[in-house]
């Protein structure tokens, strides 16, 4: 079934006068609201993604009202996830299908969903028509103004005036932002018409696919975390990754509210090799080669995704910008795109080099981005590297392994103990299974520690868990994610199927993982022996902030040897840490943007007067000059006078983390030195 466009256009169809820095073609755009209706495969689709989730979902699930319910608010919360668009009586007249979602899915009826899927397009082309016309009026930044940007706890609005209030606000904000990056009123007032042009044009390009994956995504979130629907194109590129043919820059992005955000990098992947992105940047226009950027806030992440992927060996160039406030603070990343292949990512070692002073003993570090196809043979091969010259100890830095082969996690715990149990696994139906190592080899046996943080997830908590459990790694950094689950991908496609679209794809949780000691790793991941310090609380970031994650529970512990000789070093070891954090600058200026961030978190709104915006923009600007010339001049350099002079390579290599972690493995080593001694 062809998609067909209705014959009506919004009453305001950009009829206001534009600059004249704004193209005839943009000015002369008519925009027309979408028909979406459901199609014959989505009610094919529909049944079978209900009979997978009710049959085989990890969680035992009953599609009735009560899920339905849960199914319909996250839907609507999907659909206008900060309550711009929607009134009060708008969702007081979309009550009457709260309790139809699951005999819609059941039987795949669900035109109910595509109508209000589409009234909320329809809304929202009227508001960025509204924005547009504002672009008109004269905007005041001399006086007292907030732009409220966090409205998730609040009412629906009850008055079409709250909307156009919030809508005025956000106009504003955006143009303050564009004036305080440089720009003339002519170019804020291009600017902004066409990014809300391009909005309403995706707008008025959605397609029934849209609401459909809207939909069922809907359902599965509502079952859990890590269950979904991806549709046809969605599932076209989940299995070129699969496969390992992707081109492109090696970044895992999401959708934010309007905003495309790097939700992870793929480590050696050409984006991670630039060093100038971060996970939680956001990517806020796209250019080719030399093109002009092309704004793609309020784009679909499919569409985003679409512009920045290409060949191997083409460029792409990115406009970044780093927390909430998106004024005058981006940056432009250029990236060669590539092949992403999983087995380019291999592990790596290295001798630890102190930027600090003397480490007092020589440290290996062995650093893994992923837990992918033959790890463990990596990994020896860096061991027996290390083991060649002499190192005293060796530190596994796994920050921001995200996971991946869980035979590999047992395979790489292997590495470091003589035979054992690795991890236990517990299925639907709860049969619980064993994996371990039974070589009987240890391949490095001396001092180690295990670096992690909050991105480490899944099996890299199995390996850090194993090693804390055995007493055999001291575990280091920030608690880890928490993601404690097993997730089986299934294509809804049967060999004999007629339509003339495909039907895609679903992935769904199957099975958990438990520590050795009986205890699981989702939700509260693996606690450090010694924390870091850091700016992200366990419960601000991770699996337990994923709506309806499976909870944390345990099992009965397996059989393994456990030697207690590091829980009774961690004590001291800590006491010494703490020393030395104290008197270290990088950790007291983490300390103060820690300090800062929680100061100011519960903050939701930002300014629009212009002089505070400033005000506060030099603050930081002048704060991060005087750090960067104190670590200039302890590393023995001249200092600069500005944010954007060329510093030296050297400060590229500071890791206060790394560095402190190494500290704590000379402490360690330091430790079994004396307790050979003493024997």
């Amino acid at each position: 079934m062809q998609l067909v466009k209705r014959i009506f256009t919004l009453p305001l169809a950009v009829s206001i006068a534009l600059s004249a820095g704004v193209s005839a073609e943009i000015k002369n755009e008519k925009f027309m609201v979408p028909e979406l209706d459901q199609e014959s495969q989505h009610r094919t689709a529909s049944k079978r993604i209900a009979a997978w989730f009710t049959r085989s979902h990890y969680k035992k699930i009953q599609l009735n009202d009560e899920l339905s319910a849960k199914v319909y608010e996250k839907f609507l919360s999907n659909l206008d996830y900060n309550k711009s668009i929607f009134l009060q009586q708008d969702i007081e007249r979309f009550a009457k299908y709260q309790y139809k979602f699951d005999d819609g899915i059941i039987k795949g009826q669900l035109e109910f969903a595509f109508d209000i899927y589409q009234e909320s397009v329809k809304r929202r082309l009227a508001r960025y028509e509204q924005a547009i016309k504002l672009l008109d009026k004269e905007m005041d930044f001399t006086k007292e103004d907030n732009f409220y940007f966090d409205r998730e706890d609040i009412a629906w609005a009850s008055t079409e005036a709250e909307l156009d209030e919030y809508w005025r606000q956000k106009t504003k904000y955006d143009a303050l932002n564009l004036k305080l990056a440089g720009k003339e009123p002519e170019k804020i007032k291009e600017t902004l018409t066409k990014r809300y042009h391009n909005a309403m044009r995706r707008l008025s390009q959605s397609q029934s696919e849209d609401a459909f994956q809207l939909v069922m995504n809907s359902f599965a979130r509502s079952i859990e975390a890590h269950t979904s629907y991806l549709s046809p194109r969605r599932a076209e590129r989940f299995n070129m990754e699969m496969n390992l043919e992707l081109e492109g820059i090696g970044a895992v992005l999401q959708p934010v509210d309007e905003f495309t955000v790097i939700r992870s990098l793929v480590p050696g992947g050409p984006a991670d090799s630039t060093e100038q992105l971060k996970p939680e940047d956001k990517i806020i226009a796209v250019a080719q080669g030399e093109d002009d950027y092309v704004d793609i806030i309020g784009w679909r992440l499919d569409d985003v995704v679409e512009l920045i992927k290409g060949k191997k060996g083409t460029e792409v160039r990115l406009q970044v910008v780093r927390g909430d406030n998106v004024a005058g603070n981006s940056k432009e990343v250029s990236i060669v795109r590539d092949k992403i292949r999983l087995e380019d990512r291999a592990a790596d070692s290295q001798i630890f080099e102190s930027q600090i002073g003397e480490l007092g003993a020589k440290v290996g570090v062995i650093s893994i981005p992923s837990f992918y196809n033959n790890l463990s043979a990596d990994v020896k091969t860096e061991i027996a590297k290390l083991k060649d010259q002499n190192v005293e100890g060796i530190i596994v830095d796994l920050r921001g392994n995200g996971g991946g082969s869980l035979t590999e996690a047992s395979l790489l715990t292997g590495l470091f103990i003589d035979r054992g149990p690795v991890v236990q696994i517990r299925n639907s139906v709860g049969n619980i299974s064993v994996r371990g190592d039974h070589d009987g080899v240890t391949h490095y046996d001396g001092p180690l520690t295990v670096l992690v943080d909050r991105y480490s997830a899944s099996a890299s908590e199995i390996f850090s868990a194993a090693l804390q459990d055995y007493g055999r790694a001291l575990i280091v950094g920030e608690q880890t994610f928490g993601k404690g689950t097993v997730q089986e991908h299934r294509p809804l496609g049967r060999p004999f199927d007629i339509f003339d679209e495909k039907l895609g794809s679903v992935q769904f949780t199957i099975a958990k993982f438990y520590r050795i000691n009986g205890g699981s790793t989702q939700h509260k991941g693996v606690i450090p022996d010694i924390l870091l310090p850091s700016a992200i609380e366990p419960e601000e970031w991770g699996e337990s902030q994923e709506d309806n994650a499976l909870p944390w529970d345990n099992i009965r512990p397996v059989q393994y040897a456990n030697s207690p000789a590091i829980t009774t070093k961690v004590k001291m070891l800590t006491e010494r840490h703490n020393s030395r954090i104290n008197a270290e600058p990088e950790f007291n200026y983490l300390n103060d943007d820690i300090a800062h961030y929680r100061e100011n978190k519960e903050k939701k709104y930002v300014s629009l007067n212009e002089k505070e915006r400033i005000a506060e923009k030099d603050k930081d600007k002048a704060k991060e000059l005087a750090r960067l010339n104190a670590r200039l001049v302890r590393l023995g350099f001249e200092k600069v006078a500005s944010l954007d002079d060329d510093t030296p390579e050297e400060l590229d290599d500071l890791d206060p983390f790394l560095e402190e972690t190494a500290r704590i493995t000379v402490d360690l080593i330091s430790t079994d030195q004396i307790a050979k001694t003493l024997k």
